[in-house]
């Protein structure tokens, strides 16, 4: 089998999975999130990620996000990218599977978590299980190594590849190691589209030359950010340089008062008109006074919080 073309570029947001209060899942709001996005000029969706806190959902819960999120870009036509990860293996085959029935653009995947591979042959030998179950999607590699604790080299992974995963496309990078992502870009002949995943660097990135990003900022402040990449690609480094200070100085303010998808979430109940809900446990709401002091540092920066989270 031939290697998979992946022709998309540019930017995704990994969306937060929509919680009623008692953190039942509210798909109902779903259409109205990806409108949201769509209009403000985002063309990418990634679906179950870290921020969609995936891994705190069952098996058929993720295939109902998934589906509600299919019948959005059927309408927007925005790119959908679904993270199948961070399960036992045998539901990851099942997630790729169900993903491919649905004719996703693309599936990214965690490692697996507790028996964790430690060579880059053994990375290449996981991925292979997952491409094979869902052999006509592009598939991509989730590495995001504070979380994950699996630290194999991008560079020496992605060289290691060649054709042994017909569907293999490339990586989501979340890390600080801007020299690792280097020879991730460069690795094999810039054969593999590398989204970079750190939301206080991206103009660094895009000095390296990176030009996909996955963020999660970009859910709360997409202008900002698609702003940010182009004038990054541009290479206007003054320009784009303060406005990675504005981004960072918002991540920053928000970020520092919890864990960051409760902090984040948060932040996108706070300052959209859509109501993501609370995280979902171990996972907890931000206590009111924390609450308060990350709206105080909010309107410092200029933002105008609203006062519908309680």
């Amino acid at each position: 089998m031939s290697r998979l073309s992946y022709t998309y570029r540019g930017l995704i947001v990994p969306v937060f999975t929509p919680f009623t209060e008692n953190r039942s899942l509210n798909l109902g709001i779903i259409p109205r999130y990806g409108k949201y996005l769509a209009e403000k000029g985002v063309k990418g969706i990634l679906v179950n990620g870290t921020s969609g806190e995936g891994m705190l959902l069952s098996v058929n819960e993720r295939k109902l996000v998934t589906e509600a999120w299919v019948k959005v870009v059927k309408e927007t036509g925005q790119h959908l990218m679904i993270q199948v990860g961070g399960a036992p293996l045998p539901d990851v085959i099942e997630l790729a599977k169900h993903a491919e029935s649905l004719h996703v653009d693309a599936i990214l995947c965690l490692p697996e978590l507790y028996f964790k591979p430690n060579t880059p042959g053994q990375l290449v030998e996981y991925l292979e299980i997952v491409g094979q179950a869902a052999p006509n999607t592009p598939l991509l590699y989730y590495h995001i190594p504070m979380f994950s604790d699996v630290n194999i080299h991008m560079g020496q992974f992605l060289d290691s590849i060649g054709n042994k995963i017909p569907t293999f496309v490339g990586i989501k990078f979340t890390s600080a190691n801007l020299d690792e992502g280097a020879q991730a870009l460069y690795a094999d002949n810039k054969k593999y589209v590398i989204f970079f995943g750190n939301d206080k660097i991206i103009n660094a990135a895009c000095a390296l030359g990176m030009d996909s990003f996955i963020a999660t900022s970009i859910n709360i402040f997409p202008e900002l950010v698609i702003n940010l990449v182009a004038t990054g690609k541009n290479e206007n480094t003054w320009t784009a340089r303060k406005m990675q200070e504005k981004l960072s100085d918002a991540v920053i303010a928000i970020s520092k008062y919890g864990n960051w998808v409760e902090s984040m979430k948060t932040a996108m109940v706070l300052l959209t008109n859509i109501n993501v809900g609370p995280p979902r446990e171990p996972l907890k709401c931000l206590p009111s006074n924390i609450l308060e002091n990350m709206k105080t540092d909010l309107i410092k920066l200029g933002y105008e919080p609203t006062i519908k989270y309680n």
